[in-house]
Order: structure tokens, then C-alpha cells, then sequence
């Protein structure tokens, strides 16, 4: 608890699924919160929810929640934010970097724009917050950041491969800043759940099995535990999640490919394609 009692912790992707649950889970242990996402309105939501709920009970009294609703994966998102937080005059002690998209289908059946969307937000976006805040971090000698990366980082995945690529790219930023960070006061983790139980696959006609699914608010609290502990990548998933990423450092990439597009043709991910995109006739 200790190690979040009273700092300021910013969520982005916190209107909905797993940001909602870091945004929740940092105010249980005492966090004051920034909450970024797009959707204003169901931002308020779970503001108002975190303050009726947390508000009162919190370690270190009550939780200050503020929200900004804005788009990160604009041109400007990122520059508004940070003039936003120095309207409001607040230090980021701790970035949840939670915010992503991807397509899942075959590469080809998307729209070229919805994967330059997912690289947009899930890297160009991260990385110019973490470039931003990080700095500041950094000149003062402390903080932290949690890039919420993947299991999916591991390896190319056949039928999500835009969105797999963006999180290698997430997990190598990650583990490469942390090393240069090392010993300067600011920590950065690497966060790689496995298929969680949120809207991710909303919009399309995937869906994922809830028998092997992980709730979101274990994933958020087995997060930040390990981040308090020092971890560099944090698996908070069930460990037949950290499992499967193995296979990468193991065996060749190409058998890895071929067997992780096996996987997701018997989920049916071949077939999948966005519910505005016409079925193939």
C-alpha cells in the first residue's frame, strides 16, 4: 500500500475494462487518479464510481479523481494532455500506459486505416507520453511507469498481427528504458496479461472463451504488485499465460508463427472481421 499512498498515478484507457480496474485498483491502495480516455462521459462514470466506492475508505483519506477526455492517438493528444496537466498543476508520480486497440481477422480483411489506428495509439501515443512524462520524471529523481504490453509480444501472431507487433514494440521500449532508468530513482515495467475479460474483441465477430479468460481486477492488482515489488515485466495472468511465451525463446520463430496461427484458426480468428466490414461472399 505504501508504495502508492498518496501519489498521483495517470490511467489512459481507464473508461472501460482493464484501465477502469488499475484506476479502481490504485485507489484502493491510496493513489490520487488522472483518468484519460476518449469517451468523456463514461470516464465521469467511473470517476464517480471510484469516489463513491474508494473515496472515504482509501489509506491516506480521501482519493482526488480527475478526469480529461481526449484522444491520445491524435496529432495534438498527447501535447494537450501534458498543457492539461500543467493547467491543473499536477505531477505524475506514477504513467499506467493502459490505453490500445488492435484488429483481429486476417491482416488483409481490415481497412489499412484500423492498423494504423492500433500503431498510433498502442505505440506512437504510448511513446510520446512515456518520452514526456519520463523526462520529467527523470530530471526530478523519481516515479515509475507501467506499459501495458502483452502476451502477445512474444511472438508474431497470425490473425492479430498488427496488434502482436505493436506490443513487441512495447515490450523492447520498456525493457530498454528500464535499463537506462536503472538506478536514476525512476522504475518502468512492462505489464503482459494473456486474454483478459474485457471489451477488446467489441466491434467484432470475435469473442473470447470465459473459461480462459482472467478477470481484470486480479490482472490490475497482480500488476501493481509486482511493480511495488520491482519487476521489470510483470505476467499478472494465470501461469499457463507466462507459459506460452516461452515457446518464443525457445524454438524457431517460424514454427512459433505456424503454431500460433494454428491456435487462433481453431478460435476462429481466421474468420473473424469487424461487424461494419461486409462478410465475404
Amino acid at each position: 500500500m505504501s508504495v502508492y499512498s498518496g501519489t498521483t498515478a495517470l490511467v489512459t484507457g481507464a473508461s472501460k475494462g482493464l484501465g477502469a480496474a488499475y484506476a479502481r485498483e490504485l485507489a484502493r491502495r491510496g493513489a490520487h487518479l488522472v483518468l484519460v480516455a476518449r469517451s468523456g462521459e463514461a470516464l465521469r462514470g467511473v470517476a464517480d464510481g471510484i469516489r463513491e466506492e474508494h473515496g472515504a475508505r482509501a489509506e491516506a483519506g480521501t482519493v482526488e479523481v480527475e478526469t480529461v477526455a481526449l484522444d491520445l492517438a491524435a496529432d495534438d493528444g498527447v501535447p494537450r494532455l501534458v498543457a492539461e496537466l500543467d493547467r491543473r498543476g499536477r505531477t505524475v508520480d506514477l504513467l499506467v500506459n493502459n490505453a490500445g486497440a488492435g484488429t483481429v481477422g486476417p491482416f488483409l480483411d481490415s481497412t489499412s486505416e484500423r492498423h494504423v489506428t492500433s500503431v498510433e495509439l498502442n505505440v506512437v501515443a504510448l511513446m510520446r507520453l512515456t518520452h514526456a512524462l519520463g523526462a520529467r520524471m527523470a530530471a526530478r529523481g523519481s516515479g515509475g511507469i507501467v506499459n501495458v504490453a502483452s502476451t502477445a509480444a512474444f511472438q508474431p501472431m497470425p490473425y492479430q498481427a498488427s496488434y502482436a507487433a505493436t506490443k513487441a514494440f512495447v515490450l523492447s521500449l520498456t525493457e530498454a528504458l528500464a535499463e537506462e532508468l536503472r538506478g536514476s530513482g525512476v522504475r518502468v515495467m512492462a505489464a503482459h496479461p494473456g486474454a483478459t475479460a474485457t471489451g477488446f474483441f467489441d466491434g467484432t465477430t470475435a469473442t473470447m472463451d470465459p473459461r480462459f479468460t482472467d478477470r481484470p481486477e486480479r490482472v490490475a492488482a497482480r500488476t501493481l504488485d509486482a511493480y511495488a515489488k520491482g519487476a521489470v515485466n510483470s505476467y499478472p495472468g494465470r501461469a499457463s499465460m507466462r507459459a506460452t511465451t516461452w515457446a518464443a525463446r525457445l524454438l524457431p520463430r517460424t514454427a512459433v508463427t505456424r503454431a500460433t496461427g494454428r491456435l487462433n484458426r481453431s478460435l476462429g480468428h481466421h474468420r473473424a472481421r469487424d461487424l461494419d466490414t461486409p462478410a465475404a461472399t
